[in-house]
């Protein structure tokens, strides 16, 4: 999901264009809100004009759709605000259509929009992993401690995808009146979200009104956060979601990504070393910019300040296929047996842990 960070951005700051895409016919509308360049993967806000119709068919990409605005007819199904759809790659769907005219959020997740018309689905199809729900009426709210750390008391949520494989979530989310959660945080995921309705606050960019929309990728700083008369947002991660909570809003992209490896290294060392280790290179500690702030002196005058030296090592797999046998799924299985038979055993038992936790 190689998308630049996008923040902040209102989609109700731009013009819709019509969409020229094959199979989607005319009448439907779209804001890009962001691309992946590599597959075509993006967001969209879609407007699709009154009396608007698209025949029975799949795309070659699953996507995700949430009705914002106005009615969407789902063959015989009426879906309004608040309709939420998971549809696998090569699923069809009946014939959709709007007699009024409706606003809808789409997300394409594995490759660029495509409509191919068909009535049943594609043989490679995962048809079991489709779902839909009304999610303004049909699911409750849940308290917002789904991540651990948790958030601030006040911001809610309701789960509509969950992928086992991946952890990656869809979610809603909602801020209710005067929230506020003081702290900044980071994630080593990507996240998505897009405010359905309401103004949120945060300390970076200010305002995030209806319409609101951003892409940050892992590692990017973001809060303190407020709302003063709530709002609610569909949220999205790639991956499993870890809130990394601070108070350092300086702290870079890079400096947040050695500090999670830190944090992973002193609470799994095991699972460190074997994620990190390259052949029978032993990793170096990596750096937590908490640990090596200057502090104040001891009582006996000495500097309390912890150095440590550290290499960071990215990994970035992107998988795209695109052909006409096999639609786009986000299941892919990796086997990687490494087996290496040299027992070569530094056992450096170094162990400097010093855990400040502190709750606001």
């Amino acid at each position: 999901m190689a998308r630049p960070h996008i923040e902040p951005f209102c989609d109700r700051d731009t013009h819709f264009k019509p969409m020229r895409l094959l199979g989607f016919g005319t009448g439907m509308h779209y804001k890009m809100l962001s691309m992946d360049v590599d597959t075509g993967a993006c967001s969209m806000t879609v407007q699709f004009d009154g009396g608007y119709k698209r025949s029975p068919g799949f795309s070659w990409s699953e996507y995700e759709l949430i009705v914002i605005e106005g009615e969407l007819k789902v063959g015989d199904r009426v879906c309004r605000k608040g309709h939420y759809f998971y549809v696998p790659a090569g699923y069809a769907m009946p014939e959709i259509s709007s007699d009024q005219g409706c606003l809808l959020l789409y997300m394409y997740n594995t490759g660029e929009p495509s409509h191919e018309e068909a009535t049943t689905h594609h043989a490679s199809t995962q048809t079991q992993l489709y779902h839909d729900v009304d999610s303004y009426m049909d699911l409750s709210w849940a308290m917002g401690n789904v991540a651990k750390p948790s958030v601030a008391t006040g911001c809610m949520i309701k789960l509509l995808n969950y992928n086992p494989n991946s952890f990656a979530m869809t979610f809603l989310y909602c801020m209710t009146p005067n929230f506020y959660q003081d702290n900044i945080s980071y994630h080593d995921c990507a996240e998505e979200s897009y405010h359905l309705w309401g103004t949120s606050w945060m300390m970076q960019f200010g305002d995030v009104p209806t319409g609101g929309y951003f892409w940050r990728p892992a590692y990017i700083n973001h809060g303190a956060f407020a709302s003063e008369y709530g709002c609610i947002a569909l949220g999205r991660v790639d991956s499993k979601l870890f809130n990394h909570f601070h108070y350092n809003p300086w702290s870079t992209p890079v400096e947040n990504a050695d500090r999670s490896e830190a944090r992973l290294l002193a609470r799994d060392p095991l699972l460190y070393h074997w994620a990190f280790s390259q052949d029978h290179n032993h990793p170096h500690s990596p750096k937590d910019f908490e640990l090596t702030m200057p502090r104040r002196a001891n009582e006996e005058g000495h500097d309390t300040e912890h150095k440590s030296d550290g290499h960071r090592h990215d990994h970035w797999h992107g998988h795209h296929h695109h052909d006409e046998e096999s639609p786009h799924t986000h299941d892919h299985s990796h086997d990687h047996s490494h087996d290496h038979s040299h027992d070569h055993s530094h056992d450096h038992s170094h162990d400097h842990s010093h855990d400040h936790d502190h709750q606001h």
